[in-house]
């Protein structure tokens, strides 16, 4: 009888110690952090910027949704803990490394990554900690369309770019501006081809890659550190399978350290509409010619043309592979649809899959948007290119009031909201009066 008392008991000790450590960040921890992150935002103390950076931050992990913040939101929400405040982020917010208000306090939204790694959680709470700057004179993040990244043509330009910045981060003098020369060719031949995008290309590299730079800069000690973080971002972006969401925080920090390395004062830059290209061209005095196309492919050549050729045929038998095998997921009926509005995404990178002009399919994503939250935990779904809508399987289709879920995702409706099944397919609407 004793030894069934003893095993309940052991397994709860068991189950109470997996719940201590399902998170590797304490409090003690948590404090030794924010004063890393403070004592490099004051190692700049706004020479970068005009303003010192440090200010409230919440380092979360995404598994437990556990939080330790370094000051009090003003609601009151988190509690003092031995020298840190803690809780627990609801489930139905996002959770992304940006700025956000929390119990009404504007906080860096600090992921912290699956394992402990110092560089990265501080460097990724300088990053929130930029965007909360941003916002201050104006900067905002408004879902920049940038689909066209992931067409070939685009995606081959971009490969061509990012080494020719490569080797103008790597050199000097003249080799290092004819190098800046071409990268600025391969960008021009890009928005030739895609000249509506440019503008939402633009507000992206400036408001993420200038995060990026910001992060790389203050939370590295030497040029060369600097350089090598920066490079490794670089090559971890250019192995993925898609680049629409993701290219403009390495784009544009490629071109803000070349600004950096000529002295440029970024106090200047107080619009999210700087071409930050455009500013590397006249720093480094470069002459371009009028189409970019005309030269950009007999200096291809020199970059490894052939190669990236064949990355990207590579990729096209992946997504066709792809398409072969999941398509009818989210083609056949029954499909949920949801219109996107004003959307807000949290994923990972490594859980995005091109399907070429059908749209992008997220393995896992939050959504939230006008209609409510979406969150997908396995089965994926698929995201159109132009970011108007979203598909998930309606198998499995169970409905409560206002919840709804199936195979795979969890969606709750905002009030005024309903989920109406047209034919055997699903529509989000407004109520209708």
């Amino acid at each position: 009888m004793k030894k069934w008392i003893i095993l309940p008991f052991l397994l709860f000790l068991f189950s109470c110690n997996q719940q201590q450590q399902d998170t590797y960040l304490t409090p003690e921890k948590a404090k030794q952090y924010f004063k890393k992150i403070e004592a490099a935002c004051n190692r700049d103390n706004g020479k970068l910027w005009g303003k010192n950076l440090y200010g409230p931050v919440i380092l979360i992990d995404r598994n437990t949704r556990k939080i330790f913040a370094d000051h009090q939101d003003s609601q009151g929400i988190l509690k003092e803990k031995e020298g840190i405040y803690t809780g627990t982020y609801p489930k139905d917010l996002i959770i992304s490394n940006i700025s956000i208000k929390f119990g009404g306090t504007q906080f860096a939204l600090t992921p912290l990554p699956n394992e402990e790694d110092e560089y990265r959680i501080i460097s990724r709470a300088i990053h929130g900690l930029f965007h909360c700057f941003q916002e201050t004179i104006g900067f905002t993040s408004s879902g920049y369309n940038t689909s066209n990244m992931d067409e070939k043509n685009a995606r081959l330009w971009i490969k061509l770019e990012w080494k020719a910045l490569r080797k103008a981060i790597n050199s000097e003098g003249e080799e290092q501006k004819l190098a800046v020369r071409d990268a600025l060719i391969f960008k021009g031949s890009n928005r030739e081809f895609y000249q509506k995008y440019a503008s939402d290309e633009i507000k992206f590299e400036n408001y993420e890659g200038l995060a990026t730079f910001t992060q790389i800069l203050l939370s590295t000690s030497s040029p060369e550190e600097n350089k090598t973080r920066l490079l490794e971002d670089l090559n971890r972006i250019y192995s993925f399978q898609s680049y629409a969401r993701f290219y403009g925080f390495i784009d544009g920090a490629l071109y803000a350290n070349l600004l950096n390395q000529k002295g440029f004062d970024f106090k200047t830059i107080r619009s999210e509409n700087v071409d930050l290209a455009r500013l590397v061209k006249d720093l480094y005095d470069i002459q371009l010619p009028e189409v970019c196309r005309d030269v950009a492919g007999s200096i291809a050549l020199n970059y490894d043309f052939e190669n990236i050729q064949n990355e990207e045929a590579k990729r096209d038998a992946d997504i066709q592979e792809r398409i072969h095998r999941q398509i009818s997921i989210f083609i056949e009926k029954p499909v949920v649809f949801l219109e996107l509005e004003s959307p807000y995404f949290d994923f990972e990178p490594e859980d995005i899959h091109s399907m070429d002009t059908l749209g992008t399919i997220y393995s896992k994503m939050r959504v939230s948007d006008n209609w409510g939250k979406l969150s997908v935990e396995k089965g994926g779904c698929l995201v159109s290119n132009n970011l108007k809508y979203i598909r998930i399987t309606a198998k499995g289709f169970k409905a409560d009031k206002n919840k709804y879920e199936g195979e795979g995702w969890h969606l709750t409706l905002n009030e005024e909201w309903e989920l109406v099944q047209v034919g055997q397919n699903y529509f989000a609407r407004t109520l209708i009066p």
